[in-house]
């Protein structure tokens, strides 16, 4: 089964995908911010549509390894993520937490060294980091 992750923002969410023998982690897309019942509902359609058996969640911590403000909002997506599954009929679909410090300065750099023009990072920059965080975890997982 494939994992799929998530860079939570406010105003966007980043998703990647894994390959099916966990090898590798790629973007899928970046979903625009609409409200929180709605951006999980459009998660749950890439997680139906991948087949995944695992949702891995950024968790923005600070560069200490504490909690940093969006972290409170990360946690409550995720947790609004999983009501939502369960109600779906997807309770054995877990929810994880992956560090995501540095992801998205990791991601600007990939992307400036594939000299991505500035307004086309910004477009896929959330995509990238949750390839980055996907990546980590199957890492760690391996």
């Amino acid at each position: 089964m494939r994992k799929i992750a998530l860079d939570v923002g406010d105003k966007t969410i980043g998703v990647a995908v894994s390959d099916e023998l966990m090898l590798t982690a790629q973007g899928v897309t970046t979903i625009e911010r609409i409200g929180i019942r709605k951006d999980c509902g459009r998660v749950i359609d890439y997680i139906k549509e991948y087949c995944c058996d695992t949702v891995v969640v950024g968790l923005p911590l600070k560069l200490d390894g504490t909690d940093s403000p969006q972290t409170k909002k990360v946690r409550e997506f995720a947790e609004m993520l999983a009501n939502k599954m369960r109600s779906s009929g997807m309770a054995d679909i877990k929810i994880v937490f992956q560090d995501e410090r540095l992801t998205t300065v990791m991601a600007e750099k990939v992307l400036i060294e594939a000299d991505m023009r500035r307004n086309k990072r910004k477009e896929v920059i959330d995509k990238q980091a949750a390839v980055i965080i996907l990546q980590s975890y199957l890492e760690t997982v391996r």
